[in-house]
């Protein structure tokens, strides 16, 4: 005799559905972020100029650039352990949905940084878009009323809660208002992720 499994609720998932496309695209993003970084090694690091600049016309369209760029190869390492794993467990609930929590992080960081930051810096590196995809990992639970979901947060948070420090203010060369907006961002997402999910079964139940 055999019983029907359940299908598991795609927001409530820990990691991807297909894992190997999802290692795809995580990887195809870092591979672009280290050919960006060998393009600008070749050009002087001439498009480190691209980044965000606080108050500034000119310095807006670095909300765009800004997470490709980074300041050294050294700088691209420590971001890249992060981009990989909270990129690929952002990437639970599909490519789609990836896109928009990671555009509305890529976008909430930007802007924050260019009405906050200080005067006069260039602000560059993935580290934002890095930090709004932990919060989102780290909230989702609370808002899916996911048990797995709870259980990876409190993981990142035994792994990494280290890195929260970069939220606040005082580490020299460290944009702490592209970490604290891009948290943000992430939060934002993972609320009207939920949001949407919630919207879209009681749809189906009408």
């Amino acid at each position: 005799m055999s019983t029907a499994t359940a299908p598991v609720d795609p927001a409530k998932r820990i990691l991807p559905a297909k894992v190997k496309p999802a290692a795809v695209v995580v990887l195809a993003f870092t591979t672009l972020l280290y050919l960006v970084e060998l393009v600008d090694a070749g050009l002087h690091h001439r498009l480190d100029d691209e980044g965000i600049v606080p108050r500034t016309l000119s310095g807006l369209d670095g909300v765009v650039w800004a997470p490709l760029l980074h300041g050294s190869w050294t700088h691209l390492f420590a971001n890249t352990i992060p981009v990989l794993v909270f990129g690929f467990l952002a990437l639970a609930s599909g490519v789609g949905r990836w896109l928009a929590v990671t555009g509305l992080i890529w976008v909430v960081s930007g802007l924050g940084v260019w009405l906050t930051g200080v005067d006069h810096t260039s602000t560059i590196g993935a580290s934002g878009v890095a930090f709004g995809w932990l919060a989102y990992l780290l909230v989702r639970g609370l808002f899916n009323r996911a048990f797995g979901q709870l259980v990876v947060a409190g993981v990142l948070l035994l792994v990494w809660g280290g890195t929260l420090w970069g939220l606040l203010p005082g580490n020299p060369g460290i944009s702490w208002q592209a970490h604290v907006f891009g948290a943000l961002g992430g939060i934002l997402a993972a609320w009207f992720a939920a949001a949407a999910d919630r919207a879209k079964a009681r749809k189906q139940l009408a």
